[in-house]
């Protein structure tokens, strides 16, 4: 009856984990909704300061701006944008397996700009060069955090220690499904022109003067919108992990349950035999 007892206080356990993981599906459910709220409105503003830049880009054509400047690429910059927190399933092997990928088969040195402490840690251990961290953003990022990542990459790209910045996020398509992607960040691309007569502005004071004010408020957007996406996608792909995990729980339970019955059933018969060969040797 000993293995019966081991069994018993293995289903325990696992009952258990199984209340831990469903209640965190649970948390995960709730955050889910409020951080896909967020993502729905922030893409329609994204998408309208994008065309803003645009019309302006169209109509101020020749206007310079640092941000816009194409040079030979000697250093690479990745904004990685991971989670805080494990219990997630694939969300943030997936990502940094993608910024790590394109770091590996860069021909120029890199550095990472680590969002997120699993980013942080992973390059640090690996050996990668982490030129800042942003952790500790909260389950709610603000545009200030996001202000402030941006504030660092433009500085990096002004001041010319970086000729191109990659932003390696996970786009938040579904509750169970979310896509990790890389796109450039800087230098801008130019945008492409719009179809229709050209816009006409009188810019005051100039043009690249409008610009300047506008490109670093597009790269915060870029950013800020990638902060959402990837937190919706870590609370979509927690709430599928634990509900996973959940489960799981309850099939092991039903199988240590199933073990443990053949176990009582095998002591019992044996218990039965032992009964029957002592009363049949004292015949």
């Amino acid at each position: 009856m000993a293995g019966v007892r081991d069994i018993r206080r293995r289903i325990r356990s696992v009952k258990n984990t199984q209340q831990i993981t469903k209640a965190m599906k649970m948390v995960a459910a709730a955050k889910l909704r409020k951080a896909q709220e967020r993502v729905i409105a922030a893409r329609p503003f994204a998408k309208e300061i994008q065309d803003v830049l645009a019309r302006l880009a169209q109509a101020a054509a020749g206007a310079r701006h640092p941000l816009l400047e194409q040079r030979e690429v000697n250093n690479v910059a990745y904004v990685v944008v991971s989670a805080d927190r494990g219990l997630c399933g694939g969300y943030n092997s997936n990502v940094i397996r993608m910024a790590a990928a394109h770091i590996t088969h860069s021909e120029v040195p890199s550095q990472v700009l680590a969002v997120g402490r699993k980013s942080r840690d992973f390059f640090r251990r690996i050996g990668a060069t982490v030129t800042d961290e942003f952790v500790g953003l909260g389950d709610e990022p603000s545009f200030f955090q996001a202000k402030a990542i941006a504030e660092q990459v433009v500085n990096l790209y002004i001041q010319g220690k970086v000729d191109e910045v990659h932003l390696v996020y996970t786009e938040f398509i579904s509750a169970i499904g979310q896509r990790p992607v890389s796109v450039k960040l800087l230098p801008l691309k130019a945008p492409t022109e719009q179809s229709g007569p050209k816009p006409s502005y009188l810019f005051e004071p100039s043009a690249e003067t409008i610009l300047e004010t506008l490109l670093p408020k597009y790269v915060e957007t870029l950013l800020f919108r990638a902060l959402l996406e990837a937190k919706a996608s870590e609370q979509g792909a927690r709430m599928t992990a634990m509900g996973s995990a959940t489960d799981n729980a309850n099939e092991m339970i039903d199988r240590l349950t199933l073990i443990m019955n053949r176990a009582r059933q095998a002591a019992i018969t044996k218990e039965i035999s032992e009964i029957v060969g002592g009363a049949a040797s004292l015949e």
